[in-house]
């Protein structure tokens, strides 16, 4: 895939996303919500942190199965249950993606949600590649 992240002078500088990626490519991943369970089903992670890097690694584990890296993520929409805690652990939640999937950041989105389908889930994340 190559993909070019745009970023336009005119909005606001963006940190931890791009405003937009044009992704050309063969095949398109599409990455079904991704919690913080583990192979039992059960969430582990008692921290929005915790919970983060566990949903993180499941969707960049299904994306790797498929045959992509995390540089060929195109879109993450971020689900959280609290916006203001989301906004409070953002330099972690930050250092968290850099670890997992580097510094080329798809356009994303952040949507506070009432609850997730496990109560104990406190963020979800889902998206879609577009592989070569």
């Amino acid at each position: 895939m190559t993909a070019e992240r745009i970023n336009p002078s005119e909005l606001s500088p963006p940190t931890g996303f791009s405003h937009a990626v044009v992704a050309t490519g063969t095949r398109l991943v599409f990455l079904a919500g991704q919690t913080a369970l583990d192979v039992n089903g059960k969430i582990v992670g008692d921290t929005l942190p915790e919970q983060f890097e566990k949903a993180l690694t499941g969707l960049l584990t299904a994306l790797r199965a498929a045959g992509g890296t995390p540089a060929d993520l195109a879109r993450v929409t971020v689900y959280a249950t609290d916006v203001a805690a989301y906004r409070t652990h953002a330099p972690e939640l930050g250092r968290v993606w850099r670890r997992l999937a580097g510094r080329d950041y798809p356009a994303m989105a952040v949507v506070e949600v009432v609850r997730l389908w496990d109560e104990q889930a406190l963020v979800e994340l889902d998206g879609f590649a577009v592989l070569p």
